[in-house]
């Protein structure tokens, strides 16, 4: 992994080693280790770490300079030209809404069958 762009990922986003490593569920030092190469993580807190930063697995190891986030739908492809920050809120924004139908809609079909009864 690429720890300089883990150490800019994680300044770049105003999170100190400490926050990051409580929400990863390891030591500052750990944090401080992988910043530094000194230790690799492994692939599970790879995974943990594209997630809480919103980016792929391969801009975390250096592979690619586009900080594609995961499970991003097609509706950024359009957004390419916003900053890193607004992708992530509009991901944000999107996973709200898609939420709250998702919610309406069982809510519907939960009252559709009481009707049924």
């Amino acid at each position: 992994m690429d720890g300089e762009r883990l150490s800019e990922l994680r300044k770049d986003r105003g999170v100190t080693q400490q926050q990051l490593a409580a929400a990863l569920s390891v030591s500052s030092n750990t944090i401080s280790a992988y910043e530094r190469g000194i230790n690799e993580p492994d692939d599970r807190m790879k995974i943990e770490m594209a997630k809480f930063f919103n980016v792929s697995i391969d801009y975390l190891l250096g592979l690619t300079d586009e900080p594609t986030p995961l499970n991003t739908g097609s509706y950024l492809l359009f957004f390419g030209d916003l900053p890193v920050e607004a992708k992530g809120e509009l991901e944000t924004f999107v996973e709200y809404i898609a939420k709250k139908y998702r919610m309406k809609r069982r809510v519907a079909m939960s009252g559709s069958k009481k009707n049924e009864e």
